[in-house]
């Protein structure tokens, strides 16, 4: 069992000197007074019966290097919460890999509200060992009947921890837990954790613990510890109005577009008052849309009767596929995440045109001709933001029918705590860093090409933004535009000969590259061979639901 090159924590310098106890972060910038009201950012929430604060101050417990057979894998780290408030109780430990700064939590919980039935905290029975080593041993509380035990503990000797370290919680007040974000995989793999049920209805509340185990599990299985429920109806730590402002201001990201972009965003207006046009089935000519799109069909599904098009003027629909820089702004959608603790604020950008897409073979760059090209383009960010305290957590960067978080650690920043966000060049995908993003088998070398670069074409969500909803405020709080109540396509169907294209740069290949490039059609998303007209914000998924991981 003793698969990990293990030190004991008294030689911190020579941690440090290895660069293996990693520095807590913090965001370039102080955070602002936030404006008073409500519960957002009192470093604590109420979650019902129990009322939970956030703990970012640890104590390092046990270091842990992968063997030697298994060099890709990162040393961990494991942490014991400090600074526990008077009267609150350590769910669990907290474990991150050492290749990044400090940057997490763990909640800890109080009862603050009498039930009939049993509290809502106790104790452990004892603990069941789950890994040991020369110097590490992590341990799991064995809970009571009728409680759930959230997360897991760390100790530097074999001695069992105390019973008082820790407290387990009463199962009606928790939500069933899955595995995500492998941190360690070597003779014991350590993950992060979600709730199962995630999004706007989901009420789960990551503790910010770990879950461990010596066998094999994938990501989304479910684990043996759990999650907090939160079992307050008014999530009473989101923000309001004026607070949502305020967040946007501060954290509003740059969004730069490729120097040679061609397609630039517009605003929903300007797009319909230059002359975009609904079409319906049976009908030939298109109706013109008006400023509000007040006219657009609101009955809330997608029957597929009606899509939006460009003019039909050649000049006109050329002049409106280039967008104008000048009107865009982004349109804002506030959500809870992880049942109220963190709010997500969705920005969308949107384009009148996209382009099309490049692939790249080798050095050699092959232009698609109209593959990939649609009419009108709705691509997003997310800012997730915690409410205990106000704090930029992570951002979500949408990636066509993908995408993924980076850690506030990993962004990069202007004007304070505004971070960056590139868009690419004819695609309007978002990256956190400048370059050369490939969509498709990369590790041949062969890909669709997504560029990112700073320029002089760029937005500033922090001053060109509008809400246009925040369903958790309650009706009438945000007026939400005619527009957003569209549900069928924002273009038209579009079919693409695919095949004929990848067969014209297969011409051009090596023929040991021509057996790569014949599962192209198989690799490459949808969007590439021809769909339906992409549709509006609320349409998507992740409009009710969480981002994709």
């Amino acid at each position: 069992m003793f698969g990990c090159d293990c030190f004991q924590w008294n030689r911190r310098l020579e941690y440090q000197e290895l660069g293996q106890s990693p520095e807590p972060f913090s965001l370039p910038a102080s955070l602002p007074q936030w404006p008073q009201g409500e519960g957002f950012a009192t470093g604590k929430i109420c979650l019902g019966e129990l009322e939970v604060a956030k703990i970012t101050k640890f104590e390092s417990v046990w270091s842990c290097n992968p063997s030697r057979r298994n060099k890709n894998t990162k040393g961990v780290t494991f942490y014991r919460p400090v600074e526990v408030p008077d009267g609150f109780f350590c769910l669990g430990h907290y474990c991150q890999s050492n290749d990044r700064p400090l940057w997490g939590f763990v909640l800890v919980a109080r009862e603050v509200k009498e039930s009939s039935k049993l509290p809502a905290l106790t104790r452990p029975l004892n603990y069941a060992l789950v890994w040991s080593s020369e110097c590490g041993f992590i341990w799991l509380p064995n809970a009571p009947t009728g409680y759930r035990a959230m997360g897991l503990l760390v100790t530097d000797t074999p001695v069992e921890p105390s019973v008082n370290d820790i407290r387990c919680v009463r199962l009606d007040l928790t939500e069933t837990c899955e595995a995500c974000d492998m941190i360690l995989d070597d003779d014991f793999t350590v993950w992060e954790t979600r709730p199962c049920r995630r999004g706007i209805f989901g009420r789960g509340v990551c503790v910010g613990t770990f879950f461990s185990c010596t066998y094999g599990i994938n990501e989304e299985d479910v684990v043996t510890t759990a999650c907090l429920k939160n079992r307050d109806p008014s999530l009473n730590a989101m923000p309001n109005v004026e607070q949502i402002h305020a967040l946007i201001k501060h954290y509003g990201p740059t969004v730069y577009f490729h120097p040679d972009e061609i397609y630039m965003p517009s605003s929903v207006k300007w797009f319909f008052d230059n002359g975009a046009l609904l079409y319906e089935n049976g009908i030939r000519d298109g109706e013109r849309i008006d400023s509000e799109g007040s006219q657009l069909p609101k009955n809330g599904f997608n029957d597929g009767n009606y899509w939006i098009d460009l003019p039909k003027d050649e000049e006109k629909r050329e002049y409106v596929k280039r967008g104008n820089l000048e009107s865009a702004e982004l349109y804002v959608h506030v959500k809870p995440a992880f049942g109220g603790a963190f709010t997500d604020i969705v920005m969308w950008v949107f384009c009148p045109f996209n382009g099309p897409a490049t692939l790249k073979v080798g050095l050699a760059n092959f232009s698609l001709a109209r593959v990939g090209e649609h009419v009108c383009d709705w691509e997003h960010f997310t800012l997730r933001v915690s409410n205990f305290t106000g704090e930029l957590w992570s951002v979500y960067f949408s990636e066509h029918s993908g995408g993924k978080w980076v850690d506030a650690t990993n962004l990069e920043y202007i004007n304070g705590n505004k971070p960056i966000v590139y868009s690419s060049k004819c695609g309007h995908a978002s990256y956190a860093h400048s370059g050369t993003y490939l969509l498709g088998p990369y590790k041949l070398g062969i890909g669709v090409r997504n560029d990112v670069a700073k320029s002089k074409y760029f937005v500033d969500s922090s001053s060109k933004y509008k809400i246009i909803a925040a369903e958790y405020l309650g009706d009438g709080v945000v007026e939400e535009p005619c527009w957003l109540q569209y549900m069928r396509e924002w273009g038209p169907t579009l079919m693409y000969d695919a095949r004929s294209e990848i067969d014209k740069v297969m011409n051009h290949l090596p023929i040991f590259v021509r057996f790569s490039m014949e599962n192209l059609l198989d690799i490459f998303p949808t969007e590439l061979y021809g769909e339906e007209g992409p549709t509006g914000p609320k349409e998507k998924d992740n409009w009710f639901g969480d981002e994709r991981w």
